[in-house]
């Protein structure tokens, strides 16, 4: 494959003021593969970096087993002995690995769309047509908080992006990227490559993204409430509502507020407010909100109080994404979409 930036004797890094075409030329192929979250805009500044390092990390020691399926290529036997460091340079032996990635069928690309903020703006509209057995307004939330209600990235003057929208999930101290978030709904894979079937399934089609998001929060609600052991249950909804029967809606089935009407449910539930450091996680909690690295803020005006909205979905969103105080925060702000729209 002929690439721009694969020529004898290139070396490409941070902030030498390379030439932009063969920078954006190298995001692009970057983001196509996986490791590159966004950013195409043919600077050579710190998340190119990030991303040659981790493709090179992954060269030279491969990606650990997932449980959640098996990659269709192992990346480090593309390496073949020429790549020695992780150092987020571009030279000509890294060059040539990427282009043979490129050219081989076996690894699914990453899929860019001509008109993303048409299918985007179709989000919900999908919404209502595949969101059968969990309350709309806490998915769209989700997609809100996941992806800013966008499957695709839609370009700008600054950034050229148009493929799906990917979150990068890195382990601290590494370059190591140890899970991608994918879509409108970030649904999260551990192995990388994708397989063909994941592409197509919920990775390129929205409608498919929206099916997973939507039976993940179903699952969360079925078995991370009310279950009997530490990893399956919501200590929060022991301490507000004790173990009686999970709350599916207040609103019976056929009323045409069942699963639709959660706007109204959080604001007649009334509001608090969340401080780091004062506010507990839940009654007699020991321990306190707290900022974090992923959600650094410190305080939340107007937040849902989730014991009198008279359902569990405030429970299961809570265990969608993260853990730990992440995920009382991720619970703050899901509430806040879902309040405010």
């Amino acid at each position: 494959m002929s690439l721009s930036y694969r020529k004898p004797g290139i070396r490409l890094r941070r902030l030498e003021g390379a030439n932009d075409r063969m920078v954006l030329d190298l995001q692009r192929d970057l983001r196509r593969l996986g490791y590159l979250a966004t950013g195409l805009d043919g600077v050579f500044g710190k998340k190119t970096e990030q991303a040659l390092r981790a493709l090179q990390h992954d060269l030279l020691f491969g990606t650990k087993p997932a449980k959640d399926g098996q990659a269709p290529v192992r990346i480090a036997e593309y390496n073949r002995n020429r790549i020695t460091s992780a150092d987020g340079i571009l030279d000509e032996k890294l060059a040539e690995v990427i282009s043979e990635m490129l050219e081989d069928a076996r690894f699914p690309k990453l899929p860019e769309c001509s008109n993303p903020a048409e299918v985007n703006r179709s989000l919900i509209g999908l919404i209502e047509e595949h969101a059968q057995e969990v309350p709309k307004p806490f998915l769209a939330a989700i997609l809100k908080q996941e992806s800013g209600l966008r499957h695709f990235s839609e370009p700008s003057e600054t950034n050229a992006d148009n493929f799906v929208v990917v979150g990068l999930d890195r382990k601290s101290g590494s370059p190591a990227i140890l899970s991608r978030g994918y879509g409108a709904g970030q649904y999260t894979l551990f192995h990388h490559p994708p397989t063909p079937e994941e592409v197509s399934e919920f990775i390129a089609n929205p409608a498919g993204n929206i099916r997973r998001t939507a039976a993940l929060l179903r699952e969360k609600f079925l078995h991370f409430v009310n279950g009997s052991t530490p990893d399956t249950r919501a200590d929060d909804r022991i301490a507000e509502f004790g173990r009686g029967p999970l709350r599916r809606c207040r609103y019976a089935p056929g009323d045409p507020r069942h699963l639709a009407a959660c706007r109204q449910c959080l604001a007649e539930a009334g509001s608090t407010i969340i401080q780091a450091g004062a506010t507990p996680l839940y009654p007699r909690a020991a321990t306190v909100y707290q900022p974090t690295h992923t959600h650094p803020e410190k305080i939340y005006r107007g937040v849902p109080v989730r014991a009198r909205i008279g359902c569990d979905w405030p429970y299961a969103v809570r265990r969608y994404n993260g853990s730990g105080l992440n995920s009382y925060h991720y619970q703050a702000k899901i509430l806040l979409h879902v309040l405010n729209g």
